[in-house]
């Protein structure tokens, strides 16, 4: 099979399963692409278990190469315990994990871990991150309060075998099946970041609007393109797929999953640029939750028909080679 480029192979087959995003609804219908989930139960209504939806992202992302599947997770949700109940559900395993890859360091895609540590007791497992992602950061309001967010115990976490690997460039990963993105350059012009966004370094409170640690996964689906996976999106949808595409060189996108950070006063005014730029990339499938924000999503689905598709836990989107 022919690479790419150095850093990325093309596989056969990707899976992406959502296990945890802001939304559920059980009465969407699959496709071949779009797979929802059915949970197999004699119980009765009101007594059967459930998925359950949380303000947090996670996914699991399985590529099958030359008849072999490898598997990574890619963040791990808000809460303490979301995370692994969902994986209870759908019957996944913390152990058919080769890695975790966290997209930043923002609580609600970090904070499952201590769950799967507190069922494990300790997960030996490699941590792909950037540096940042251990920054503790606030929000400054324009009504002046303060919002600090948590950050993850280093030490408390590494006691139970996790290997924190540090990168700020692209780390290919499950032998150059996936790539996480690294740090993503700005380019579109309007993506400019969190500007109440501050971060303690060296000691200091200092604004932090980039929020640099943000990146995504990207797979090249052989003869589709690329599928690229996002946490909150904080560079920017725009700049997460045009950096995907100069990493590889490829250039068609076949699908964008995940949160596009589209919530919020200050985020709605570059909704028509940001949907304008996604209808000229022309992705095929675009499912957008997380923090994607209700405004966002309906000039999605009212602009890109065809491409739009509703997120839900426990969906699997399918991507089979041409």
């Amino acid at each position: 099979m022919g690479q790419t480029n150095a850093l990325l192979t093309p596989v056969d087959r990707v899976e992406v399963t959502i296990l945890l995003d802001n939304s559920i609804d059980v009465f969407l219908a699959s496709t071949d692409e779009v797979r929802r989930a059915q949970l197999t139960t004699e119980r009765p209504w009101g007594e059967r278990p459930a998925l359950i939806a949380e303000h947090g992202f996670a996914v699991m992302v399985t590529a099958h190469a030359d008849g072999q599947s490898r598997r990574l997770l890619f963040d791990a949700g808000m809460t303490t315990h979301g995370l692994m109940h969902n994986m209870d559900m759908l019957e996944v395993r913390p152990e058919d994990f080769e890695c975790l890859v966290l997209s930043h360091g923002h609580v609600d895609h970090t904070q499952g871990l201590v769950g799967l540590l507190e069922r494990l007791g300790e997960w030996r497992i490699p941590v792909y991150l950037h540096p940042d992602a251990f920054r503790k950061r606030r929000t400054d309001l324009p009504d002046g309060s303060v919002r600090h967010m948590p950050s993850m115990d280093r030490g408390w976490l590494e006691q139970r075998g996790i290997q924190f690997i540090e990168g700020r460039g692209p780390t290919p990963l499950l032998g150059g099946l996936v790539l996480a993105s690294g740090e993503i350059e700005r380019t579109s012009g309007f993506e400019r970041g969190f500007p109440p966004h501050v971060a303690e370094v060296d000691g200091e409170w200092q604004p932090d609007p980039q929020i640099h640690d943000d990146q995504a996964l990207v797979v090249d689906v052989r003869g589709k393109g690329l599928v690229v996976v996002t946490g909150c999106c904080h560079a920017g949808a725009v700049n997460t797929l045009r950096h995907a595409q100069k990493l590889t060189g490829v250039r068609t996108i076949h699908a964008l999953l995940g949160g596009l950070h589209l919530t919020g006063s200050l985020f709605e005014p570059i909704i028509p640029q940001t949907v304008a730029e996604l209808k000229a990339i022309g992705p095929k499938c675009l499912m957008a939750g997380h923090c994607t924000g209700w405004r966002a999503i309906h000039a999605l689905a009212n602009e890109m028909p065809e491409a739009y598709v509703p997120t839900s836990v426990g969906t699997t989107l399918v991507v089979e080679a041409a």
